[in-house]
């Protein structure tokens, strides 16, 4: 039985050493408290051989996030010509470990983390600049504030789309799990 995590692994590996922009990005989807669907492209962590987001609670995905089981994640890798759609259960990260990952954030996302303590994650200001001002006041820090926050991402569901096939039928393959199992089932492209 082909194990769906070493395949995306392999995958992800290949992209990143060939310097796929996508190696390390998703799209994850959601829906909004008001009904309305959602998507944005996160950073996808490897964490201790488990797939992980991180981001601030101030952020409109955390309350995203606690109304419901699952999410819908999409990966494009470019180099490998491959797409991952995952449908994914969560649990939150350690707050210890969330902190140890959040210092190495680059400087500028460590300084939004603290100025969300002030002004919550995609509220409004009056100008660009109001914002750029607020983010020099910040002073550097390697503590992550009260409000970091991770997720490990727990497919119950991996379907591999691979698009780099000589003949130009696509290898479409969706695995399911049952516990600690995977099952396969070749798709229709």
């Amino acid at each position: 039985m082909t194990d769906p995590f070493r395949l995306l692994k392999a995958d992800r590996e290949k992209a990143r050493s060939n310097g796929d922009p996508w190696a390390d990005l998703c799209v994850v989807a959601t829906i909004s408290p008001d009904g309305q669907p959602r998507s944005r492209v996160l950073v996808l962590r490897s964490l201790d051989d488990q797939l992980a987001l991180f981001f601030n609670d101030s952020s409109p995905k955390s309350a995203e996030f606690s109304q419901t089981e699952s999410l819908s994640v999409l990966l494009y890798l470019h180099v490998p010509k491959v797409q991952y759609r995952l449908t994914a259960a969560f649990t939150e990260v350690d707050p210890n470990v969330v902190a140890q990952n959040w210092k190495l954030r680059p400087p500028v996302p460590r300084k939004l983390d603290w100025l969300y303590e002030t002004r919550p994650q995609s509220s409004s200001v009056p100008s660009r600049e109001t914002l750029l001002d607020a983010l020099d006041r910040i002073p550097e820090s390697t503590t992550a504030p009260a409000t970091a926050r991770g997720y490990i991402l727990v497919p119950t569901e991996i379907e591999r789309l691979d698009l780099d096939q000589p003949n130009g039928v696509h290898d479409r393959r969706c695995y399911t799990r049952s516990g600690d199992e995977w099952s396969e089932a070749v798709l229709i492209p």
